[in-house]
């Protein structure tokens, strides 16, 4: 099991940028799929990024073309790149380490380990 810890959330402007952190121990470089998820309050957990040990990244059309991930293996830290940001991106973001390859391309939350979360807020 890999235990991660995300970051960098906070209180942004419309059409503002944040960058997510999740770090991963003991270390995340063979862990097959990495994603980016988000609940916000009432809704279910929605699945918005996920990249393979590849490289290979997947997007939720509500964030294609805003929101970049990344993973940098030498540092066991997944990002996630956020600009353009709207009202409707508040939420509580989670990182997520799974090792199936259809939550992965589907972004459904068949993850295995799961950080605490990070709130940001957009208005």
């Amino acid at each position: 099991h890999v235990q991660l810890v995300e970051s960098g959330g906070g209180s942004v402007q419309s059409g503002g940028s944040l960058m997510l952190s999740c770090s991963a121990t003991p270390y995340m470089m063979t862990t097959y799929c990495m994603g980016w998820f988000r609940q916000a309050p009432g809704k279910e957990r929605e699945g918005i990024a996920g990249i393979r040990r590849d490289g290979d990244e997947y997007y939720a059309d509500s964030v294609k073309g805003r929101f970049t991930i990344s993973q940098d293996n030498a540092k066991d830290t997944l990002y996630l790149e956020m600009n353009n940001l709207k009202p409707e991106d508040t939420a509580l973001y989670y990182c997520a380490a799974g090792s199936k390859l259809s939550p992965c391309y589907q972004l459904t939350p068949d993850f295995g380990d799961w950080g605490q979360g990070t709130q940001v807020t957009v208005s």
